[in-house]
């Protein structure tokens, strides 16, 4: 997933990921926003199959 921060106006950060849009009022939000998402994004998942199965349905 490609995450880009780019200034919209003077008062509006833009944080995109791949096609979605998230609007922000000072580019420190959109930045710790962008961090806390990489963060979570390169954490390690655990999936065991039961609960893959049982999510499914």
């Amino acid at each position: 997933m490609k995450i880009l921060i780019k200034a919209l106006a003077k008062s509006q950060w833009e944080v995109r990921l791949d096609q979605r849009t998230i609007t922000f009022r000072s580019e420190a939000e959109a930045r710790a926003f962008a961090e806390t998402l990489q963060a979570r994004i390169q954490a390690p998942h655990n999936f065991r199959v039961n609960q893959q199965r049982a999510a499914a349905g």
